[in-house]
């Protein structure tokens, strides 16, 4: 027996059957000759009960028929639902791209630095103009596929680290005179020994560039110090390598950048190499006097890292932690796997202690902040050293939760340090003295954390200050379940969260995946969901503004990790498109979005600073410094109390003048 799904339905909601015992009659056509005792004479029948009279196993295949209809139907009211609300919802207006750049091979990677584009290719990476998406250079000298590529501004130069699929790392040097090879990091004869590069950083202004490097089971961080100035002398002053078996590969008439591979810089110098903290094991100290004893320094005190521990104590705790999870320990263990470090090189500030003898120059970065996953503890290194040093940290900072993630603000003025547990630590490294503590919802951990340029609400546009703002943090922390927050802290008043986007009930095309900072339009950050979709969103509000899409039939590539990069000095963005089989003879291509471009988005773009002068302390007194607004606070307490005297003398005069009408009533 079967049924349709509305019929299923129906059944469930059937009322009960009353069925007669014995043979039915015809009544009497009067009321008063039936009989009172009919009630007795009727059975309840479940209408189910039809059903179970059918023999097996028809009636088992009816009962799965039936459930899976009704399954069926609820998933497509669920659909039509879903569908219904997205007809209903008000669609933003999508932009398609300005420019298009077509590729052959798939470029996994890009970066933006000035004016200049540099996307990886399968043998090294080629250079396109911004403006324009032209072709510039072409850089084959890798001859390997490069999977990561940095790019950092160090002024009138860039500096260029591409990373191959054999993880070696290169510096590039690019300046007007043309693209100079400085070193390659990891680079060594045998191949046995060859070491695998993970990632990179190099300090704000260029002076220094850390490598996380893998090799032989073992992982550690080289960091180097980059001699700019010595590299524009040497370009002043050329010193050529003569080689008369290579041959100068001659640049193109419309080619403006050639490589100088005769041209010789001054090596970056190695100053320091970090490892993980070791693993606490026992010693065989007899007592605690002998410990301090051994003790050279009391760096780190309270962070435990100078635990002592007798080895019977070891073996004791060890034997309890086997036999309290034995269960768990009985099974199968996988290989740990190597410790990976998220580090930030930090600039001189009043909390970040140093020795009296170091001094730094202004904006240049004197401590590498580290942790490594699973740890505990934020270490601050100083950068003041040789490789014959001995590597201790400066400072540590002991967090309650192992430290998921860590996020330096572009200034390098503001830290943000994100634990396994959901709590976040804002840190104001500038005026020396935490923000605050703030915990995420229960249930949410955090995945990236990006951080806005400080802007303010005036004439109801959102502009930023041309004046620094001290103590503002205003950040968007997405989080592995796919919600967006909002962070922002001011002073002393603590931070504050706000949900921008919930969390999905259930699983969603429409989930978040990756979120960029716009710093070309205030308050405004890119968000990328799996779907493929890339929307404009005003944290403000929070609303949708528009949305960006690659022409048709081209899709986003990957969308959990979208190849997209976005310009801090530009209102660009780009973002890598792919075509289905056979649609374009070049099926990957990489699509520019020019924020000026679009009508909506082009007063935004254009006129988006206020000048400390036209700043209103009535509109946002926040914008302006501490003593500005104390003394805003105190000129405004004068401006009442004046006022209240000219009340009084107004007061006194109506009292006079009541007073003298009424004698005048009198004597009348």
């Amino acid at each position: 027996m079967m049924s349709s799904p509305d019929g299923s339905r129906a059944q469930k909601m059937r009322l009960p059957i009353f069925t007669h015992k014995e043979r039915l009659e015809v009544p009497s056509p009067t009321e008063k000759d039936w009989s009172k005792d009919d009630e007795e004479d009727y059975v309840f029948k479940d209408p189910d009960q039809e059903l179970d009279s059918l023999p097996q196993p028809y009636r088992m295949i009816s009962k799965l028929v039936n459930l899976l209809f009704d399954r069926s139907w609820e998933v497509i009211e669920e659909r039509d639902g879903l569908r219904e609300a997205e007809v209903s919802r008000i669609q933003p207006t999508i932009y398609p791209p300005v420019f298009e750049s077509k590729f052959n091979e798939m470029p996994k990677c890009m970066a933006i630095s000035q004016d200049y584009v540099f996307i990886a290719g399968a043998k090294g990476f080629s250079i396109y103009n911004l403006y324009d998406a032209k072709l510039i250079y072409v850089c084959d000298k890798i001859k390997a596929e490069v999977t990561s590529i940095w790019a950092t501004d160090l002024g009138g130069e860039i500096l260029i680290a591409p990373l191959d699929e054999m993880g070696i790392i290169r510096l590039f040097y690019l300046c007007k005179d043309g693209l100079l090879l400085i070193k390659t990091i990891n680079e060594v004869d045998d191949t046995t020994k060859q070491t695998t590069c993970v990632k990179m950083e190099v300090s704000h202004g260029g002076d220094f560039a850390a490598f996380l490097l893998q090799g032989a089971g073992d992982t550690w961080l080289d960091v180097y110090k980059l001699p700019k100035e010595s590299w524009l002398k040497e370009l002043e002053h050329p010193q050529v390598v003569m080689n008369p078996k290579k041959k100068v590969r001659q640049p193109q008439l419309d080619i403006n950048i050639c490589f100088k591979g005769d041209v010789k810089l001054s090596l970056p110098v190695h100053i320091i190499k970090i490892r993980p903290p070791k693993p606490i094991t026992g010693t065989t100290f007899k007592s605690p006097l002998e410990v301090f004893a051994k003790i050279e320094g009391c760096y780190g005190l309270g962070s435990g890292q100078n635990h002592f521990i007798k080895d019977s104590q070891w073996e004791q705790q060890s034997t309890i932690f086997n036999a309290t999870y034995k269960k768990y320990l009985d099974g199968e263990w996988e290989e740990e796997p190597l410790s990976v470090a998220t580090f930030h090189f930090l600039l001189p500030s009043c909390i970040i202690s140093m020795p009296t003898e170091v001094k730094s120059p202004s904006g240049v970065a004197c401590a590498l902040g580290i942790h490594w996953t699973g740890r505990h503890n934020y270490f601050i290194y100083s950068l003041n050293r040789t490789l014959k040093d001995k590597v201790d940290p400066e400072g540590v900072w002991p967090c309650a939760a192992p430290i998921a993630v860590s996020q330096l603000s572009y200034c390098c003025s503001y830290l943000v340090l994100a634990c396994e547990d959901g709590v976040l630590t804002l840190w104001d490294l500038a005026e020396g003295f935490p923000l605050g503590v703030i915990a995420l919802p229960e249930g949410c951990s955090c995945q990236s954390i990006h951080f806005l340029k400080y802007f303010v609400v005036h004439g109801g546009r959102k502009m930023y200050p041309e004046g620094p703002a001290k103590s503002q943090i205003i950040c968007v922390v997405l989080c592995t379940d796919s919600s967006l927050h909002l962070v922002a802290a001011q002073g002393t008043q603590g931070p504050t969260l706000r949900v921008l986007v919930e969390r999905p009930a259930k699983p969603s095309d429409e989930a978040l995946c990756a979120v960029a900072p716009v710093p070309a339009l205030p308050g405004m950050v890119l968000t990328i969901s799996r779907n493929g979709s890339v929307h404009l969103m005003d944290v403000a509000g929070p609303q949708v503004i528009c949305a960006f899409a690659p022409p048709r039939p081209c899709h986003l590539a990957v969308t959990w990790k979208p190849v997209c990069v976005v310009s801090l000095h530009h209102p660009y963005f780009l973002l890598r498109g792919d075509y289905p089989d056979g649609a374009s003879d070049t099926p990957y291509s990489v699509f520019y979005f020019h924020f000026d471009s679009y009508p909506l988005l082009e007063n935004i773009s254009r006129n988006c600073s206020i000048s400390q002068a036209d700043l209103d302390t009535t509109a946002f007194p926040q914008a302006l410094p501490l003593e500005k607004r104390c003394e805003s606070f105190l000129q405004k307490r004068f401006q009442k109390l004046e006022n209240k005297v000219k009340e009084q003398e107004h007061w006194t005069r109506l009292r006079r003048y009541s007073l003298f009408l009424q004698r005048e009533s009198v004597k009348k």
